[in-house]
């Protein structure tokens, strides 16, 4: 893990109360796809949890610039967010996190819950610019419509490489379009559009009791443990 400060180049409104921010630094940031980093805010005391905070970085290593995505709230962390400037120039710590994707893994199975989404973007999009041929399943799910962050580049990205494909799970969805599942994610959703699961690998990225719930279900289902890999997001 080393230390870097990087300038802000660029904000992105995701939804309406979700937020790209991209920095760029002179020196090179290796990371692989599904990690993530520290933003420091208060340099004089690194062990401030409310103004130093882990985010994942949500764009691929293929790119010029590094992101980070948050869903801002009322936090001291958030309010510095929004208090960036183009210019500014922010402390980070990078990378950690041993949740990533692998070359290895043929066909990946994504079960996620909200902001959770951030990593999961830095893998598809790594795996759309190397051209590789994983099989990409990704459940992805939101209380409403307009809580689907990066919905654009996943449309995209669907429509250009068929072994990707995206299920919007909307819980509070009351109309009727073939776009979106009513409900939650289960166990008869992943079965009827999940062929070989014992061939899967599953990631869950999410808040602490869904990837918990999430991953009885992905070992219910009769994957291994073995090809579960998670990470909880906690003080989002």
């Amino acid at each position: 893990m080393k230390s870097f400060k990087a300038e802000l180049v660029a904000r992105i409104k995701r939804t309406h109360r979700v937020e790209s921010f991209r920095f760029v630094s002179n020196r090179i940031i290796d990371f692989i796809p599904g990690q993530f980093l520290r933003l420091i805010f208060d340099e004089g005391n690194e062990q401030n949890k409310a103004l130093n905070k882990y985010l994942s970085f949500s764009a691929s290593p293929t790119k010029q610039y590094i992101e980070v995505t948050k869903k801002l709230g009322d936090s001291p962390f958030s309010q510095r967010l929004r208090d960036l400037n183009i210019g500014d120039k922010v402390l980070f710590q990078a990378p950690l996190g041993q949740c990533v994707f692998d070359a290895k893994y043929r066909s990946i199975v994504f079960l996620i819950g909200g902001i959770g989404i951030t990593p999961v973007i830095s893998i598809i999009e790594y795996v759309v610019d190397s051209r590789l041929d994983t099989q990409i399943e990704l459940f992805y799910a939101n209380s409403t419509e307009a809580d689907i962050a990066f919905r654009k580049e996943l449309d995209c990205w669907q429509s250009r490489n068929s072994n990707i494909k995206v299920f919007y799970i909307v819980s509070d969805w009351e109309g009727e379009d073939e776009r979106y599942i009513r409900g939650v994610i289960d166990k008869n959703l992943i079965r009827q559009n999940v062929k070989d699961l014992k061939d899967k690998v599953f990631f869950i990225f999410g808040p602490p009791a869904m990837v918990e719930s999430m991953k009885n279900l992905s070992v219910e289902l009769g994957c291994s443990k073995d090809k579960i890999k998670t990470e909880s997001f906690i003080g989002y």
